[in-house]
Protein backbone atom coordinates (compact mmCIF):
# COMPACT_ATOMS: atom_id res chain seq x y z
CA UNK A 1 0.00 0.00 0.00
CA UNK A 2 1.02 3.44 -0.80
CA UNK A 3 2.61 5.50 1.54
CA UNK A 4 0.17 8.47 1.52
CA UNK A 5 -2.53 5.50 2.42
CA UNK A 6 -0.71 4.39 5.63
CA UNK A 7 -0.35 8.25 6.49
CA UNK A 8 -4.02 8.98 6.62
CA UNK A 9 -4.64 5.51 8.20
CA UNK A 10 -2.57 6.95 10.94
CA UNK A 11 -4.73 9.84 11.62
CA UNK A 12 -7.95 7.94 11.96
CA UNK A 13 -9.23 7.38 15.31
CA UNK A 14 -9.43 3.21 16.32
CA UNK A 15 -11.96 2.02 17.81
CA UNK A 16 -12.60 2.35 21.35
CA UNK A 17 -11.97 -0.99 22.80
CA UNK A 18 -12.90 0.46 26.62
CA UNK A 19 -16.57 -0.85 27.47
CA UNK A 20 -16.60 1.62 30.92
CA UNK A 21 -15.64 4.30 28.26
CA UNK A 22 -17.87 7.06 27.97
CA UNK A 23 -20.02 6.60 24.60
CA UNK A 24 -19.75 10.42 23.61
CA UNK A 25 -15.74 10.70 23.46
CA UNK A 26 -14.91 14.06 20.86
CA UNK A 27 -12.05 13.48 18.82
CA UNK A 28 -10.72 17.14 17.60
CA UNK A 29 -12.18 16.35 13.72
CA UNK A 30 -15.10 16.23 15.20
CA UNK A 31 -17.04 19.52 13.85
CA UNK A 32 -19.85 21.14 15.35
CA UNK A 33 -21.94 19.79 12.44
CA UNK A 34 -21.16 16.83 12.89
CA UNK A 35 -21.60 16.81 16.71
CA UNK A 36 -24.31 18.42 16.58
CA UNK A 37 -25.61 15.92 13.64
CA UNK A 38 -24.84 12.44 15.91
CA UNK A 39 -25.80 14.07 18.80
CA UNK A 40 -29.52 14.60 16.90
CA UNK A 41 -29.62 10.88 15.61
CA UNK A 42 -28.92 9.74 18.98
CA UNK A 43 -31.39 12.15 20.68
CA UNK A 44 -33.88 11.20 18.59
CA UNK A 45 -33.57 7.84 17.81
CA UNK A 46 -33.48 8.65 14.08
CA UNK A 47 -30.72 5.73 13.63
CA UNK A 48 -33.15 2.95 15.19
CA UNK A 49 -29.97 1.77 16.59
CA UNK A 50 -28.57 0.87 13.54
CA UNK A 51 -24.53 1.98 12.64
CA UNK A 52 -24.38 5.15 11.46
CA UNK A 53 -22.14 7.60 9.55
CA UNK A 54 -21.56 10.97 8.78
CA UNK A 55 -20.25 12.17 5.98
CA UNK A 56 -18.70 15.98 6.42
CA UNK A 57 -18.53 17.53 2.70
CA UNK A 58 -17.26 20.88 3.75
CA UNK A 59 -14.20 19.41 5.83
CA UNK A 60 -14.10 16.08 3.70
CA UNK A 61 -14.09 13.68 6.27
CA UNK A 62 -16.34 10.53 6.99
CA UNK A 63 -17.66 9.46 11.00
CA UNK A 64 -18.62 6.34 11.65
CA UNK A 65 -20.47 5.10 14.52
CA UNK A 66 -21.89 2.06 16.44
CA UNK A 67 -24.95 1.77 16.82
CA UNK A 68 -24.79 2.72 20.80
CA UNK A 69 -23.27 6.27 19.44
CA UNK A 70 -19.70 4.88 20.21
CA UNK A 71 -17.38 6.55 17.44
CA UNK A 72 -15.40 3.73 15.30
CA UNK A 73 -13.20 5.93 13.61
CA UNK A 74 -12.88 8.65 11.49
CA UNK A 75 -10.69 9.44 8.35
CA UNK A 76 -9.67 11.99 5.31
CA UNK A 77 -12.37 11.19 2.76
CA UNK A 78 -12.39 12.11 -1.57
CA UNK A 79 -15.93 13.16 -2.79
CA UNK A 80 -17.43 14.69 -5.75
CA UNK A 81 -15.43 16.72 -7.80
CA UNK A 82 -18.75 19.68 -8.19
CA UNK A 83 -19.75 21.08 -5.30
CA UNK A 84 -23.23 20.45 -4.29
CA UNK A 85 -26.20 18.38 -2.56
CA UNK A 86 -28.12 17.30 -5.51
CA UNK A 87 -28.09 14.31 -7.01
CA UNK A 88 -28.08 14.62 -11.30
CA UNK A 89 -31.08 12.86 -12.50
CA UNK A 90 -30.52 9.81 -14.00
CA UNK A 91 -26.91 9.88 -12.77
CA UNK A 92 -26.62 6.28 -11.47
CA UNK A 93 -27.30 5.26 -15.15
CA UNK A 94 -24.27 7.13 -16.76
CA UNK A 95 -21.52 7.16 -13.88
CA UNK A 96 -18.81 6.69 -16.88
CA UNK A 97 -20.45 9.67 -18.83
CA UNK A 98 -20.56 12.30 -16.21
CA UNK A 99 -19.96 16.05 -17.20
CA UNK A 100 -17.35 17.31 -14.57
CA UNK A 101 -20.05 19.86 -13.08
CA UNK A 102 -22.68 16.43 -12.20
CA UNK A 103 -19.89 14.65 -10.43
CA UNK A 104 -21.74 15.76 -6.99
CA UNK A 105 -22.34 14.22 -3.63
CA UNK A 106 -25.55 14.31 -2.80
CA UNK A 107 -26.54 15.38 0.90
CA UNK A 108 -29.50 13.67 2.41
CA UNK A 109 -30.26 11.22 4.95
CA UNK A 110 -29.38 7.59 3.19
CA UNK A 111 -30.66 4.27 4.45
CA UNK A 112 -27.20 2.20 3.81
CA UNK A 113 -26.72 -1.54 2.79
CA UNK A 114 -23.59 -3.50 1.81
CA UNK A 115 -23.33 -4.58 -1.78
CA UNK A 116 -20.72 -5.35 -4.30
CA UNK A 117 -20.19 -3.10 -7.28
CA UNK A 118 -19.59 -4.55 -11.36
CA UNK A 119 -15.87 -6.17 -10.28
CA UNK A 120 -17.53 -7.66 -7.53
CA UNK A 121 -15.51 -5.66 -4.69
CA UNK A 122 -17.42 -5.40 -1.40
CA UNK A 123 -18.52 -1.68 -0.39
CA UNK A 124 -21.37 -0.11 0.96
CA UNK A 125 -24.41 1.55 -0.78
CA UNK A 126 -25.70 4.94 0.12
CA UNK A 127 -28.29 5.66 -2.78
CA UNK A 128 -27.80 2.77 -4.52
CA UNK A 129 -30.23 4.23 -8.05
CA UNK A 130 -27.35 7.03 -8.14
CA UNK A 131 -24.59 4.92 -7.84
CA UNK A 132 -23.44 6.60 -4.59
CA UNK A 133 -21.01 4.29 -2.06
CA UNK A 134 -18.67 4.82 0.13
CA UNK A 135 -15.57 2.44 -1.09
CA UNK A 136 -12.01 1.74 -0.88
CA UNK A 137 -9.41 3.95 -2.92
CA UNK A 138 -8.84 2.52 -6.19
CA UNK A 139 -6.00 3.28 -8.84
CA UNK A 140 -6.88 6.14 -10.33
CA UNK A 141 -5.14 8.68 -13.38
CA UNK A 142 -1.62 9.42 -11.74
CA UNK A 143 -2.92 13.03 -12.47
CA UNK A 144 -5.58 12.73 -9.89
CA UNK A 145 -2.72 11.71 -7.17
CA UNK A 146 -5.56 9.97 -4.68
CA UNK A 147 -3.67 8.79 -1.96
CA UNK A 148 -1.57 12.01 -2.07
CA UNK A 149 -5.05 13.83 -1.28
CA UNK A 150 -5.94 11.74 1.06
CA UNK A 151 -2.90 11.84 2.85
CA UNK A 152 -2.48 15.70 2.58
CA UNK A 153 -3.64 18.00 5.83
CA UNK A 154 -6.10 19.91 3.76
CA UNK A 155 -9.33 18.86 2.60
CA UNK A 156 -9.65 21.81 -0.36
CA UNK A 157 -7.97 18.96 -2.82
CA UNK A 158 -10.13 16.12 -1.49
CA UNK A 159 -12.73 16.85 -4.35
CA UNK A 160 -12.11 14.59 -7.23
CA UNK A 161 -14.68 11.51 -6.98
CA UNK A 162 -17.57 11.00 -9.55
CA UNK A 163 -19.67 11.30 -6.39
CA UNK A 164 -18.64 8.36 -4.56
CA UNK A 165 -17.05 8.81 -0.33
CA UNK A 166 -13.62 7.44 -1.10
CA UNK A 167 -11.23 6.39 1.85
CA UNK A 168 -8.08 4.61 2.27
CA UNK A 169 -8.23 1.04 1.71
CA UNK A 170 -6.69 0.50 5.58
CA UNK A 171 -9.65 2.45 7.08
CA UNK A 172 -12.16 0.32 4.88
CA UNK A 173 -11.42 -2.49 5.88
CA UNK A 174 -11.00 -1.99 9.70
CA UNK A 175 -13.74 0.36 10.35
CA UNK A 176 -16.14 0.82 7.38
CA UNK A 177 -16.52 -2.87 6.69
CA UNK A 178 -16.99 -4.21 10.49
CA UNK A 179 -19.39 -1.77 11.57
CA UNK A 180 -21.41 -0.64 7.77
CA UNK A 181 -20.50 -3.68 5.83
CA UNK A 182 -22.31 -6.06 7.57
CA UNK A 183 -26.18 -4.55 8.06
CA UNK A 184 -28.01 -2.02 7.38
CA UNK A 185 -27.31 1.26 9.03
CA UNK A 186 -27.71 5.29 8.51
CA UNK A 187 -25.48 7.69 6.35
CA UNK A 188 -25.96 11.28 6.92
CA UNK A 189 -24.24 13.46 4.53
CA UNK A 190 -23.93 17.18 5.62
CA UNK A 191 -25.18 19.80 3.01
CA UNK A 192 -22.97 22.34 1.50
CA UNK A 193 -25.42 25.00 0.67
CA UNK A 194 -27.66 25.10 4.51
CA UNK A 195 -26.97 24.42 7.62
CA UNK A 196 -26.85 20.85 8.80
CA UNK A 197 -29.47 21.25 11.28
CA UNK A 198 -31.87 22.81 8.52
CA UNK A 199 -31.85 19.64 6.33
CA UNK A 200 -32.23 17.44 10.03
CA UNK A 201 -34.72 19.45 11.09
CA UNK A 202 -36.86 19.07 7.82
CA UNK A 203 -36.67 15.34 7.94
CA UNK A 204 -37.78 15.86 11.66
CA UNK A 205 -41.27 16.97 10.13
CA UNK A 206 -41.40 15.04 7.18
CA UNK A 207 -40.55 17.57 4.78
CA UNK A 208 -38.19 15.60 3.35
CA UNK A 209 -37.88 11.34 2.70
CA UNK A 210 -34.95 9.47 3.28
CA UNK A 211 -32.95 7.39 0.30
Amino acid sequence: MALGCCVALATARAAESDPLAPLHIDTPRLTAEARDTRDWALGAGDHGNLPFAIVDKKNARLFVFHGDGRLAGDSAALLGLAPGDHAVPGAGQRVANLLPSERTTPAGRFLSEPGHNLNGEAIVWVDYDAAIAIHRVRPGPAREQREQRLASASADDNRVSLGCVVVPVAFYEQVVSPVLGRSRGVVYVLPESQPAMAMLNAYQAGALTSR
